[in-house]
């Protein structure tokens, strides 16, 4: 029996020929830095989200870290996100030297508890930065509510929900500036790293081109601080050029899993990811719930070889690396719950219906086991 991983390797087996031009067509170009493939792209990521303005960068944490910076964001500054969220949403908002505020997540979609906004918001508080996580938007027009009222800037992260919308509008379109991860995992993955920042506004724009090129506007001219080598890669930009046109039916493909698990484990003890009302949902991941978590995990990986994720098993603030900062004394109990509970199973375009049979039916093996006891 073969180990159930996620792998790249089917995807390209169906796309080879395509991806193999792009990389010919660059290297096949003569420019390998900042070069045609790059702006082309930019222009086509602007353009799908309808807004003005997309700078790629060379990952989805310098989008962030830029992002903010590109507002005015730094020491002093606090920036209000969750703790249920990948690592390197925080590692961004520390690199510029401003510090997090976590609010706590709504038990059921397990995005940002936007009811918790306006008591997190000081005189030190410069961004709310909500986190679309896992393939679904955090509600904005509370975000909107709360930053308009106290002169706020919103920074959405993206990274895990291209394509998503809320109301029919794209996620990133509503904040002054969004950023996204094209980790090869993502719904829209490169072959590598990369990244990209869009604004609708011009003046972020052009401090994100600056910021990204080591704080230069003409070559070898350095006009101001900060400044970064945080580039796309040519030959990335160019792959995600190609794959960009094929975004909505990756998407399709991710919904048409998600329905065969609703409807093969909607009668099992799991608690099933729940779209919030207004969004439509891409499904970055496929993110359940079981208070026997790790029992469930294990007996699949040592009966079944079939390994699961765990889609954050500790929260940011309780990081050994985060425990310097004053927020992660904060107390966050759905966030701190829920960690010990949610999971993931298999989820991408290309898993076949043999494939997730094998985990659904393992999965029942299991549950209807663990349930009993």
């Amino acid at each position: 029996m073969t180990t159930l991983v996620w792998s790249y390797q089917d995807e390209y087996a169906a796309e080879r020929e395509d991806i193999l031009d792009a990389v010919d067509s660059v290297f096949s170009s003569g420019q390998l830095v900042l070069g045609p493939s790059v702006s082309e792209f930019e222009k086509e990521f602007a353009a799908y989200h309808g807004v003005e303005h997309c700078a790629g960068v060379d990952n989805g944490t310098n989008a962030v870290k830029l992002a903010l910076e590109a507002l005015g964001t730094g020491p002093g500054d606090e920036v209000v996100t969750v703790s249920n969220t990948a690592a390197p949403t925080v590692v961004a908002i520390t690199g510029t030297g401003a510090v997090p505020r976590f609010v706590d997540i709504d038990p059921v979609t397990y995005l940002m508890d936007t009811a918790q906004l306006a008591d997190a918001v000081n005189e030190r508080t410069r961004c709310i930065l909500p986190v679309h996580l896992y393939g679904q938007c955090v509600p904005m027009d509370p975000v909107v509510e709360v930053a308009r009222e106290h002169g706020l800037h919103i920074v959405e992260d993206c990274a895990q929900a291209h394509g998503a919308r809320q109301g029919g509008r794209l996620a990133g379109t509503t904040g002054d500036a969004a950023a996204f991860s094209f980790y090869p995992t993502k719904v829209l993955g490169a072959y590598g790293d990369g990244g990209a920042t869009i604004t609708g506004r011009a003046d972020v724009d052009k401090n994100l081109r600056r910021l990204r090129y080591y704080g230069m506007q003409e070559r070898y001219y350095v006009d101001a601080l900060p400044g970064h080598n945080s580039r796309l890669d040519e030959v990335q930009a160019e792959i995600l050029r190609r794959k960009l046109r094929r975004l909505d039916g990756y998407i399709a493909a991710r919904r048409a899993v998600a329905d065969r698990y609703a409807r093969a484990l909607g009668d099992t003890g799991l608690v099933l990811p729940r779209t919030a009302p207004g969004n439509d949902h891409v499904y970055y991941v496929y993110v359940v719930r079981h208070p026997a978590r790790d029992t469930i995990i294990e007996r699949l990986r040592d009966d079944h070889d079939v390994r699961l994720n765990v889609s954050y098993p500790w929260p940011v603030h309780t990081m050994a690396g985060f425990a310097h900062l004053e927020s992660a004394k904060t107390s966050l109990p759905v966030t701190e719950r829920l960690a010990g509970e949610i999971f993931s199973l298999p989820m991408y375009p290309s898993l076949t219906p043999e494939r997730q049979d094998r985990v659904i039916e393992s999965l029942r093996t299991v549950l209807a086991t663990v349930d009993a006891a």
